[in-house]
């Protein structure tokens, strides 16, 4: 059996940074989870983390980056570059089926198995099965409207939860 399905969005817009997850998790074909937590704050709430991907791996990341963090008291370009880094080399973190945003109130990250650590061009980015989405429906929102970034997201994964199977819209969304 395999676990699919989130969408997680960050999106930083009128000098408000916000990032959103939805709740549903999904079996195979069958929902059977509708309000999991995807979006949390780690080390002292000053970073937002979200994940696309299996749950315990996932954990597992959010708990390496924390201690990348210590290490480089909060500076998180160099956690996440470590991060990446740990997780292309690593024999077990290799295995790792995840992908994971970070943000800060600075900076926001992309961070993969493949050792990508990737800031986005814009101020938005999106990841997991409705990512595409949700990542359209803000940029979209954040030209032709005037709505605040948390506004923004809730409406984007709105969005992204009419179009992709594996993404409700039973949304947390966790702001700086």
């Amino acid at each position: 059996m395999s676990i699919h399905g989130t969408t997680i969005l960050a999106v930083r817009h009128k000098n408000e940074l916000a990032v959103a997850g939805d709740g549903q998790v999904t079996m195979n074909n069958t929902i059977i989870k509708h309000h999991a937590r995807k979006v949390r704050r780690i080390y002292n709430d000053k970073i937002i983390v979200g994940f696309a991907g299996v749950t315990a791996d996932a954990m597992n990341l959010s708990e390496r980056l924390e201690k990348k963090l210590k290490r480089y008291n909060g500076n998180l370009e160099r956690a996440a570059v470590e991060l990446g880094k740990d997780w292309r080399t690593d024999k077990y973190l290799r295995r790792l089926e995840a992908v994971m945003i970070a943000v800060d109130a600075i900076r926001m990250f992309l961070i993969s198995g493949n050792g990508d650590v990737i800031e986005p061009d814009e101020n938005v980015i999106g990841i997991g099965s409705g990512g595409v989405g949700a990542q359209a429906a803000a940029t979209a929102l954040m030209r032709h409207t005037d709505m605040a970034a948390g506004e923004l997201v809730e409406e984007a994964m709105k969005i992204a939860s009419s179009l992709c199977v594996f993404t409700n819209s039973e949304i947390i969304v966790e702001k700086l």
